[in-house]
């Protein structure tokens, strides 16, 4: 473990890191984003460096960019340049102890940030696919109007925005017990449950970025995060965000549904659907759960044929 002081973030220590199962991809680091200068920020890059078209994958909560580990060869085949960021406080970027660090603008702003620094200043001219699912949803629905010229197509799965003036299902305030409940959250265990296709190796790779509870700091404050009333953090420009894509967007949508997910499932999703202008029926990915993404390389390959 090393330390970066001068952010009071913790550092996952590489080897952690190594010989993870489906994950061959070299990291990159970015370590000088304007207002997160004392934070580093890992991604995974794939592809020509020169390709127009790029590939944007956002991760949610408990996991990383990991979880796109079965669509990111599918993407880079089809002659995409694929981009997946650990958000702040997972994977192998930085992760601030303090869990006052976390919030929705915070993390929104980082990735504003990101997009500019990482892709515009490399591709200026670049066509984007958004692929979100989870919190890489709540935060990345909202981006699409803050680049009208470079997202033009989106690939959702199994998320919603945080617009705090719709009631919190059910299935969300349950799963924000549990987690409350569980401050050193067994995340190898938490996908286990989650994805019937994971091996004990493939959970366990998800839990390597958090070797003890000083980690999760992050993994703890995100389902305290989701707007839950109008005047929360976030909830004002996720109204924003559903206006735009409701009355504004232009580009071309693809959905894919993990059926089997009890908190952001099926009913979440079709009324999501609902404010996403030209958004198709989704695609139902039957024994998916919340997860959807290990179930990956079809749902990648039949978002091709519709978006590309």
């Amino acid at each position: 473990m090393t330390t970066t002081t001068a952010s009071a973030a913790l550092r996952t220590d590489d080897s952690r890191f190594q010989n993870l199962p489906g994950y061959p991809f070299a990291p990159h680091y970015v370590s000088d984003l304007p207002g997160f200068e004392n934070l580093r920020v890992h991604y995974v890059d794939e592809g020509a460096a020169d390709a127009s078209s790029i590939v944007l994958c956002l991760h949610g909560q408990p996991t990383w960019s990991y979880l796109y580990r079965k669509m990111i060869p599918v993407f880079v085949n089809a002659g995409h340049r694929v981009i997946a960021p650990d958000l702040i406080g997972f994977g192998r970027s930085d992760k601030p102890v303090d869990e006052n660090f976390y919030t929705l603008t915070r993390h929104r702003d980082m990735l504003i940030a990101f997009i500019r620094a990482v892709i515009l200043r490399s591709a200026p001219d670049a066509r984007i696919m958004l692929v979100v699912q989870d919190w890489g949803g709540i935060l990345g629905l909202t981006l699409p109007m803050e680049f009208p010229d470079h997202i033009d197509r989106l690939l959702v799965m199994n998320t919603g925005l945080g617009t705090g003036d719709v009631p919190l299902g059910q299935g969300f305030l349950d799963w924000r017990a549990f987690s409350n409940s569980r401050p050193d959250m067994d995340i190898a265990a938490l996908m286990r449950r989650g994805e019937r296709l994971l091996s004990e190796a493939e959970s366990d790779a998800y839990a390597a970025p958090f070797p003890d509870i000083s980690y999760k700091a992050g993994v703890r404050r995100f389902p305290n995060l989701v707007p839950d009333h109008p005047d929360a953090d976030g909830a004002a420009i996720s109204r924003v965000a559903r206006d735009w894509l409701k009355n504004s967007w232009q580009g071309r949508s693809f959905m894919a549904v993990g059926m089997r997910d009890p908190v952001l499932g099926p009913p979440v999703m079709h009324n999501l659907r609902k404010q996403i202008r030209g958004c198709p029926e989704p695609f139902e990915v039957a024994e998916g759960g919340h997860f959807v993404q290990e179930h990956g390389e079809i749902i990648a390959r039949r978002a091709l044929e519709v978006l590309c």
